[in-house]
């Protein structure tokens, strides 16, 4: 991993001074200069886990396909989101809508005398053992998306946006980033405040998305793969994230769902919203049996979500 890390940076190092700089100095937008080179390594890592999904997953995918297909055509889309998130393109502009409320914020906590709290100093232990510290981090932030997933599914106006990600019929690898621009900001500002928060450093905070969101395409592929009746409880499977996904029952009872866990069932078993049961079901929205439709394309899908999400936050009508 090390040796991989060193040949991204000079990777990064070579495109910046070749390319990337001289065209912000040309562009007069020097003062970009450190964000963008910032960018390209996720730019870089983001080429890479793309590159490694398709060469792993694609092939699983149509030898053991959960549901074979007629045609892929509506996955399309879904490689549209993904390029759009994992090279950077959707991080870069939320970097840049963000960064001024982050310094903002940054600097009225510091007024107030607001320190971070950093696990490894309250664990010292953690300080001289890099990888329990990155197992550590990943535990919490894995805890803290599983609460944001119940939120969404919970909230009607955030289930309004999030209902885009499980309005997909033909679910594979793609999928994970399928996700409206508006649940995405909320999302990435939730995991990255609390990475933040816990004091996660930029190294640590890079690998554990890399972990998080290879992990989460794997486990939204169309494949019948499963771990076991041990190692599906410590790991989400495709089989147990497909059951979240699945008609009538991922956003559905009790809970408005089940298996909401991003990485571990851990979370799901401790907050009984696990269900382990076997089989491969058809994956969406009931809603769309009666047709209820959720857009075809990036920008019809991105539409309806906002329009969703306008009708959800008016008040009820009296009978």
């Amino acid at each position: 991993m090390s040796m991989l890390g060193d040949a991204v940076g000079r990777l990064q190092t070579w495109l910046f001074e070749a390319a990337v700089q001289p065209a912000l100095y040309a562009l007069d937008l020097a003062f970009y200069a450190e964000p963008a080179y910032d960018a390209l390594e996720w730019l870089i890592w983001g080429a890479l886990e793309v590159a490694v999904l398709f060469a792993a997953l694609r092939p699983l995918e149509s030898l053991f396909p959960a549901e074979r297909w007629e045609s892929r055509r509506e996955v399309g889309v879904d490689v549209l989101y993904t390029m759009l998130y994992r090279l950077g393109v959707v991080p870069l502009a939320f970097f840049f809508l963000l960064t001024p409320v982050v310094d903002a914020a940054e600097g009225w906590l510091r007024l107030a005398g607001f320190r971070t709290l950093n696990l490894e100093e309250l664990f010292p232990p953690l300080a001289s053992r890099p990888l329990a510290a990155f197992v550590v981090y990943l535990l919490v932030l894995d805890l803290a998306d599983y609460w944001r997933h119940r939120l969404q599914h919970r909230f009607e106006w955030w289930w309004s946006l999030h209902a885009l990600h499980h309005s997909q019929r033909r679910m594979s690898f793609w999928t994970d980033n399928r996700n409206h621009l508006l649940d995405d900001l909320i999302g990435s500002v939730w995991f990255a405040g609390i990475a933040l928060a816990i004091g996660v450093s930029p190294g640590q905070f890079l690998l554990i998305v890399i972990a998080t969101r290879m992990l989460e395409s794997f486990s939204h592929a169309n494949v019948r793969v499963w771990f076991g009746p041990v190692g599906e409880r410590m790991l989400v499977s495709p089989r147990y994230h497909r059951r979240h996904h699945a008609i009538g029952y991922g956003h559905e009872g009790r809970y408005r769902g089940c298996n909401f866990a991003v990485l571990f069932p851990l979370w799901d078993i401790l907050f009984r919203t696990a269900d382990f049961s076997a089989g491969y079901p058809a994956t969406g929205i009931r809603d769309q049996l009666a047709g209820a439709r959720y857009g075809e394309g990036f920008w019809e899908q991105q539409w309806l979500g906002v329009k969703r999400l306008a009708l959800s936050c008016m008040p009820a009508r009296a009978n």
